[in-house]
């Protein structure tokens, strides 16, 4: 990936990205009241090679003026018929409501549905209001089965 949005950079994560990206996440949900789980919920942005190369998924991070800005990524998970979850799909305050979340999401469709996969499952809080509507407003239906502790909601997409 390597996709403009504006003067936004979103690209592929690499190595020296490790410890920024888990930044913004761990800002953002503090910024939210969320803890910052890195033995838990967040172990996959502190080992992206195992968690998302190795299996088949993608990590992005989104630079402004070179700095990371924010997050999004997916993997496969066997929740239904050739499906993956969108994960880590994060933006610090200063860059949010310019439409470079919708952008980054509709990016990850894209690619997504290159690879072939069918479905797509999210996971996320009530308290990330921006979050569920976005992903609400963007043909993602209410399901069930949460998996992550600090997750209430879960939703899904079908691919044609």
């Amino acid at each position: 990936m390597n996709s403009y949005y504006q003067d936004f950079l979103i690209r592929n994560w690499q190595k020296g990205d490790r410890t920024k990206a888990a930044a913004v996440i761990s800002y953002v949900l503090s910024e939210y009241g969320l803890g910052w789980e890195p033995k838990g919920a967040d172990r996959d942005v502190l080992q992206v090679e195992e968690c998302y190369l190795a299996t088949g998924g993608e990590f992005w991070v989104i630079e402004h003026q070179s700095q990371i800005v924010g997050t999004g990524a997916y993997y496969p998970v066997n929740r239904g018929e050739k499906a993956v979850e969108i994960r880590k799909m994060y933006l610090l305050p200063s860059v949010r409501g310019l439409g470079l979340g919708k952008y980054l999401l509709q990016q990850l469709e894209a690619a997504i549905a290159s690879r072939g996969f069918q479905e797509i499952w999210i996971e996320t809080a009530s308290v990330l209001v921006e979050a569920v509507k976005l992903y609400e407003n963007h043909g993602y239906q209410p399901a069930t089965e949460v998996e992550t502790a600090r997750c209430d909601r879960v939703y899904v997409k079908f691919l044609k």
